[in-house]
Order: C-alpha cells, then sequence, then structure tokens
C-alpha cells in the first residue's frame, strides 16, 4: 500500500459514522454478561471517543484494521498478529478472569509503554495523556465495552519477598506435574513440545522466561503474579485463579511461583548497545571442540539482536529467534567461535516429532559466521549482505541436520547474495559441532589461524580488528535461504595476554623518575655553591 492510498483508507474512515455505533449492535450480548460485574478500580478521567477514532485511524488502523479486527494491511507481515479489538481479549490485565471488562488504566498502560517482544511500540513520545485517554476510551468501543464500568481488579494479598526459600517453593510448583514446564520447557525457554495456536487460530509460542525484555508487562514479580492470576486471554497461558478450574494456586503459592520465574533472567545475555567488539580469549593449549565444555565460559560474552532479512530475495517478516551470544578463543595454531542462541525447537526435517510441531517447510536449523576474505584500509567492510563484487566474504555455515544426513558444516565464498562459490570446508581445516538442550543451540566453530590461499581465506593476527557478522536459520518457523535472521558488522579482536609488557614499562618509568629526581638535586646543590 502506498502512500496515496493510505490518506485515501484514513480520509474514508473519518467519513464514515463512527464504527463504535455499529459495535453496540454487534455486541449486546457482551453488555448483557457485565451487567452484573461488580465494582472495579476508580476510573481515570474519562477520554472523548470520537478524538480517540481520530487518532485510531491514523495510528493504529494500518496494523490493528479498520474495524479494530487485527486485519490491518500490515498484519500479514508481524508476528505476532496485531490484537483483535472486537473480542475483548488483552494481555496485560489486572482485572480477575471472571470479568470481562478491563481496568482502564491496563489499557492506558499498553498504548503508553507498548506490548515487549511485538511490534507493538509504546506511544508515550507520540501521543499526550489526553490523547492516550481519548484512544482508549475508543477501544472500548470497540469490544461493546464503552457503557461497563471497568472490572474488579485481582487480589494481589501480600507479597511473598523473593528470598531463595521462596524461590525454592516455586521452582517446586512450576515442575509439579509439569505445571508450567510442559510448555515452558525445563529451562523456561519455551522450547515446544506440542504445537500451540490462539483462540484465532493463530500459532503461538510460550514464552521464553529467561528474557525478560519479552514478558508483556514486565518481569517484575507483582506484574508476573498478575499474568499467573488472570492468565493470557486468547491463548493456552490459563489463569491459576480460576474457581472453577482444579489448577487454581493459593496467592501465597502464586507469589512463590512469579518469585521463581523472575529468577529466571539472564542478565548476563541482555544486547548491550555499547559493545560492538568480541574479545578472543588467548588459550595456552588447544581450543575446546565440545560446546558444552566448561572452558567456553572463561571468555566474555558478546550479546547482538537479531532481526529479519528484508533487503533481497525472499524478504523475510515473521523470525522466530531475536538474539545470539558470542564468545570466543583462539591457540597459536587455531581459533574457535562458541555460538550460542535460543531456539524453541530443534529442527529436523524427515523426523516425525520435529514435522509435528513445526510450520509447513521444516528445513535445518543453521547458523553462519560471516568473516571478509580480505581486510581492507581502514574501517571500509564488506556489504554485510554476504559481501559484494570488490569485497567477498567467507561464510562459516553450521547446520542441524535431517533424518537422511548427519549435522555438519560447509563453506561458501560470497561476492553477493546471487553470486556464491560453494568450497571444500575440510581442505580450508574448518570444522564444528553442535548440541541442543533445554531450548538453546551451541555450536563450535573452528579453523586454523593461518591459511595456504589467502585470495581465498582470511588469516587471524593478534591486535587486528576484524569485521564479523552472524546469520541464524529456524527451520520450523520455515526459514530457509534469504529467510533468515542476521546481525549488521561488529569486530573480532584476537588480544594477546599482557604478559611482561606493563611492568617493564612501569619499571622504566619508576628508573626515569628517579633519575630525573637525582638530577634535578644535584642541580640544585651547584645552584646553591655558586
Amino acid at each position: 500500500m502506498n502512500v496515496q492510498q493510505g490518506s485515501e483508507m484514513v480520509n474514508a474512515a473519518r467519513r464514515r459514522r463512527p464504527l463504535r455505533w455499529r459495535y453496540r449492535l454487534a455486541r449486546l450480548p457482551v453488555w448483557l454478561m457485565v451487567l452484573g460485574a461488580t465494582a472495579g478500580m476508580p476510573a481515570l478521567a474519562a477520554g472523548d471517543a470520537d478524538l480517540g477514532e481520530e487518532i485510531y485511524t491514523q495510528r493504529c488502523m494500518l496494523c490493528h484494521g479498520e474495524e479494530g479486527d487485527g486485519m490491518g494491511p500490515a498484519a500479514e507481515r508481524l508476528n505476532p498478529p496485531p490484537r483483535d479489538f472486537t473480542m475483548a481479549q488483552y494481555k496485560i490485565r489486572t482485572t480477575r478472569v471472571d470479568e470481562i471488562a478491563p481496568a482502564d488504566a491496563d489499557l492506558v498502560r499498553m498504548i503508553h509503554d507498548g506490548m515487549p517482544g511485538t511490534a507493538m511500540p509504546g506511544w508515550s513520545d507520540v501521543l499526550s495523556d489526553a490523547d492516550i485517554q481519548d484512544l482508549t476510551a475508543f477501544l472500548k468501543t470497540l469490544a461493546g465495552l464503552e457503557e461497563e464500568a471497568p472490572g474488579q481488579v485481582i487480589d494481589y494479598g501480600t507479597q511473598v519477598p523473593v528470598s531463595p526459600e521462596s524461590i525454592a517453593q516455586g521452582r517446586e510448583l512450576f515442575h509439579e506435574d509439569d505445571r508450567c514446564s510442559e510448555c515452558h520447557g525445563q529451562a523456561g525457554k519455551g522450547d515446544a513440545v506440542k504445537k500451540l495456536k490462539d483462540d484465532s487460530g493463530y500459532r503461538t509460542w510460550p514464552r521464553n522466561l529467561t528474557k525478560p525484555w519479552t514478558f508483556r508487562g514486565s518481569n517484575d514479580p507483582r506484574d508476573i503474579f498478575a499474568r499467573i492470576t488472570t492468565g493470557i486471554a486468547g491463548t493456552q497461558m490459563p489463569s491459576f485463579d480460576d474457581p472453577d478450574s482444579e489448577g487454581r494456586l493459593s496467592i501465597e503459592q502464586r507469589w512463590h511461583l512469579a518469585n521463581y520465574v523472575n529468577s529466571l533472567e539472564k542478565t548476563e545475555k541482555v544486547v548491550r548497545p555499547e559493545n560492538t567488539v568480541i574479545r578472543a580469549l588467548r588459550l595456552p593449549g588447544a581450543v575446546p571442540t565440545e560446546p558444552d565444555d566448561p572452558l567456553w565460559q572463561q571468555a566474555l560474552p558478546s550479546t547482538f539482536m537479531l532481526v529479519p532479512q528484508l533487503i533481497a530475495g525472499e524478504r523475510f517478516f515473521t523470525p522466530a529467534n531475536d538474539t545470539i551470544t558470542i564468545r570466543a578463543m583462539y591457540s597459536e595454531e587455531e581459533i574457535g567461535f562458541h555460538l550460542e542462541w535460543d531456539d524453541r525447537t530443534r529442527s529436523i526435517p524427515g523426523e516425525e516429532a520435529a514435522e509435528k510441531i513445526a510450520d509447513p517447510g521444516i528445513s535445518e536449523d543453521r547458523v553462519a559466521i560471516q568473516l571478509p576474505v580480505a581486510l581492507t584500509a581502514g574501517a571500509e567492510k564488506p556489504y554485510f549482505l554476504h559481501g559484494d563484487s570488490r569485497h567477498p566474504v567467507n561464510l562459516w555455515f553450521w547446520r542441524s541436520g535431517s533424518a537422511e544426513r548427519p549435522a555438519g558444516v560447509s563453506l561458501v565464498t560470497a561476492r553477493g547474495i546471487a553470486d556464491r562459490d560453494t568450497r571444500d570446508a575440510a581442505e580450508a581445516g574448518l570444522t564444528g559441532k553442535g548440541s541442543y538442550q533445554d531450548g538453546s543451540w551451541q555450536v563450535v566453530l573452528r579453523r586454523p589461524l593461518m591459511t595456504a590461499d589467502l585470495s581465498q581465506d582470511l588469516e587471524f593476527h593478534e591486535g587486528t580488528f576484524i569485521p564479523v557478522a552472524f546469520s541464524v536459520w529456524d527451520g520450523s518457523n520455515s526459514e530457509s535461504d534469504s529467510a533468515h535472521t542476521l546481525t549488521t558488522w561488529y569486530w573480532l579482536l584476537l588480544k594477546p595476554p599482557p604478559g611482561n609488557a606493563p611492568w617493564l614499562f612501569a619499571g622504566l618509568a619508576f628508573v626515569l623518575m628517579l633519575l630525573g629526581e637525582v638530577w634535578w638535586a644535584r642541580t640544585a646543590q651547584r645552584r646553591q655553591r655558586s
């Protein structure tokens, strides 16, 4: 859709009769269901739904649709899909499970802060508080809730402080009878054992609880308690405060569970924009070959954001993977990379269990390291998407394998995404090994520092900044070829150990300072005698 078409759509929507009148009739049964609702939180200042409709048409309609049903022009390229406001199902809410109407403050928060882990941005920098109140008033009309008082807020009881004892009790509740681990996995990474769909038929994935920045709301224990208490409407995430459910938990149990979920965050794998250099650790011995070798933990981790490939070929809009963590080590003879990323599925084409939970067109999980064939002068780097004709790149691939062939590595020299030559990885000395456990891949790729052919491969030298980039494919998410996620260029630095040089320089500085003081003292004595 171009700009002119978008403008025509906006103007047509403004000329039409306000949408909320149509939904008053369509949602009459909903009104009747909430007539007996108990009083909820004190209402915020009432917004103007007419003004809110204008804001919606301008800001929200492209994704959420002309009628608020989540079927906007951009919807098919968003993962997860936009919210269907006509269903009155909101993922961030603090009202009881048996209430239909949300608290106004819940809607305000969603608009103000956005929805983490989705394409829904926070609008606080664009809309005023009054604008957000107006938009809230209009959103309620889309579900026929404009005449209803906010629902009754959940009972938080007395918050249980975070403590080792509380976390231990929460861990037991999490795993007891697979209460939470059935969907969220043994390590909380959301690794799937069955294919889940929401009430609208869209594929859904359990939350990766180790990535708090993707939580619906936040990973503050109070927010987690609310999600556990209310569930997430329209999804398989149930309410653990449902009076009709045998799985109902007490308030105290829910606080223990919230404290445990809060403890799962992996803060050492958070993307830090200021970190652009992977510092390879020098080893006195060989680079470890096994992905789970504890020696890898001695290297500093660098975590980078993965973004969908939208530049060329089959453009990709609905990624599943979002970050990758890199460690690097080198010895006198070789260099090794340890790549780790969360992947909810182990994608093995031809394997019945893997294909059962995958989207159509399953392929192998893959990861690639991209390096320039040769370093250029200054800070100039090849084009980040598989290089260019003047600056080719090497791609070190590792693949997960299929039912017909084992996992393995491959080596490609690329001069652009459509100009690639596959080479003999063994001849170049490239080796690799992968391991999948509890929703994460760990892969080690190794190669000699030196090469017999400088026209084909880069050599690695200490103290040199080397451009490096990464790509990841989730085979269960129908990712293959140009449909994948990737990073931009970062830097690799083989930093030699300090050795004795600092001590030598410090000793030399001390000697020079001492000689200077002696010279100054003798000069002062001569002046006094004269």
